[in-house]
């Protein structure tokens, strides 16, 4: 007998729980078959519901996708103010947010996928506007982290031009790490601690 997911409903749980669940499921969903294979009624399958009470939390499945973005930006920003509010030197704590941006990569590698590797199309219109702001507050809690180090006269080039070239050491080992999988990596710790190693001396006075 085929085993149907949807002849097995699961009960009604708390709204924030539930969401949750659904949010959870659609990233797995959306990173497997991508946005456009990726259906209400297959992400209402994956959590045991029917496509009618998925629609009671999501009115479209570019709202989902604009909830994991904003949720992975917001979590992000929040892990740069943590660190901002930490009372180390201005290089310690730039080092600090280039690690935690990456942790959180690894650690939640289909919400990061969805945030930083979704084609703009793919979110409406007004979906788009807001990701964009979230992640230009995001980008910019960062760069001022990088305008303290400047300000104690720790670059070597201008504060905008070092934010965007650490930010985009970072995503790449990311990105290639979480999408390529099957590559013979070395040690991770050991390959994160090469690279910011490597940026720190590359940009930075010693």
């Amino acid at each position: 007998m085929t085993f149907n997911p949807r002849s097995q409903r699961k009960p009604k749980g708390e709204g924030h729980a539930r969401r949750a669940e659904i949010l959870a499921a659609a990233e797995r969903i959306f990173v497997e078959h991508g946005y456009e294979g990726a259906t209400i009624r297959k992400i209402a399958d994956e959590v045991g519901l029917s496509s009618t009470a998925l629609y009671m939390h999501f009115s479209e499945k570019s709202e989902i996708l604009h909830e994991i973005c904003s949720r992975a930006f917001s979590s992000l920003l929040e892990a740069n103010e943590a660190v901002s509010g930490h009372p180390d030197e201005p290089e310690a704590r730039l080092r600090r947010m280039l690690r935690a941006y990456m942790d959180f990569g690894f650690a939640n590698p289909n919400a990061y996928r969805l945030a930083y590797m979704t084609r703009p199309i793919e979110l409406r219109e007004g979906a788009q506007s807001a990701a964009r702001e979230l992640g230009h507050e995001l980008f910019r809690s960062f760069e001022k982290a990088v305008e303290e180090v400047e300000a104690a006269g720790l670059l070597r080039g201008d504060a905008r031009t070092t934010a965007q070239a650490l930010w985009a050491g970072v995503h790449g080992v990311v990105s290639l790490m979480i999408t390529k999988p099957y590559f013979d990596w070395v040690d991770r710790e050991t390959l994160v601690t090469t690279l910011l190693d490597g940026l720190v001396a590359g940009l930075l006075k010693s």
